[in-house]
């Protein structure tokens, strides 16, 4: 047989597990049902896009809902949130597909999250049939979704940007402000440097939904159990992830009082559990290039983390 049909623990010399032989994955299963919760998707953050930027005069109604939701600027709007906020989480999850396809993990397609409100959805995910053997499997899976999607991300953010509107004053109430990450601030202030001090940007759909995919990149890479950036951590820190996981959550809990969703996010590492698992080769160290994807990642947690994401002025 040229291929084992069953998975083969890979032990070190020093009787660490450092990997394993696995047999060829089953090809993807019902791709239907990945197909229609990502066309279900593409319809609720479109309406989201839609009824958040559209400008439509009245009198370009036609004076009926259908009339509103088939005019070429509403559609055009919807479009141009979810289009480019699609593309951000689908290439993130298919960086983690592709890498549990690499090391033969059984792993599904991505799984889109329609809901009726918010923006539209709740992300997407991939399922992974099996554990991971090694840190370098750990750091491999975890690292390849955050990378992929900032990697997608900065070019969205900079058309997006670049479509924004520059003013020098903001509204004094009832306005939505959202916070810049240092990525953002950095392209803003290169595209637009004529922005006067006290000054903003009016995001076009395509600047929020970039804004949203680097976001949503910090919030996976969070240092946290089974998050994104629970997995890197633990595999470039090993003990020391597990032993400054609850420090750092009191962190996340402090910010909370700046911006209250910190708070629903510590429960859910609470829930997912703040320390990482422990894996037999703990204390082995990466290769230096595994390490290189892993400080990558924790510069783009850097790069995408804000504070206060978003502030209301009544």
């Amino acid at each position: 047989m040229s291929e084992a049909s069953y998975e083969v623990e890979i032990i070190g010399p020093d009787g660490v597990p450092v990997g394993a032989v696995r047999p060829l994955p089953p090809p993807p299963q019902r791709i239907w049902l990945h197909l229609l919760l990502l066309g279900l998707t593409l319809v609720t953050t479109t309406l989201f896009g839609a009824l958040a930027f559209a400008d439509v005069p009245p009198e370009a109604r036609g004076g009926s809902l259908l009339g509103l939701v088939t005019h070429p600027a509403f559609v055009g709007a919807g479009l141009a949130f979810s289009l480019p906020l699609l593309l951000i989480l689908l290439v993130h999850e298919m960086g983690h597909y592709l890498a549990c396809r690499h090391h033969r993990l059984d792993a599904t397609l991505p799984y889109f999250l329609p809901v009726p409100f918010g923006i539209g959805t709740f992300g997407a995910f991939i399922r992974i049939r099996g554990p991971l053997r090694s840190k370098r499997e750990l750091l491999d899976v975890g690292a390849a979704g955050p990378l992929a999607g900032f990697v997608v991300a900065l070019p969205v953010l900079l058309v997006g940007i670049a479509l924004s509107q520059p003013t020098a004053v903001l509204p004094s109430t009832g306005v939505l402000i959202f916070g810049e990450p240092l990525a953002f601030k950095l392209l803003a202030r290169l595209i637009h440097p004529q922005l006067a001090a006290g000054g903003d940007l009016y995001l076009h759909p395509t600047g929020f939904a970039a804004w949203f995919g680097l976001f949503a990149t910090a919030l996976n890479l969070l240092p946290f159990g089974q998050l994104d950036g629970g997995h890197v951590t633990y595999a470039l820190f090993g003990r020391m992830q597990r032993r400054m996981s609850w420090p750092l959550l009191a962190v996340l809990v402090a910010l909370g009082f700046q911006w209250t969703g910190w708070w629903l996010w510590a429960v859910v590492a609470l829930v997912m559990g703040v320390r990482h698992p422990w894996m037999p080769d703990e204390g082995v160290p990466l290769d230096p290039r595994r390490r290189l994807v892993g400080w990558a990642c924790l510069a783009i947690f850097a790069l995408c983390f804000t504070p206060e994401p978003i502030r209301f002025i009544p």
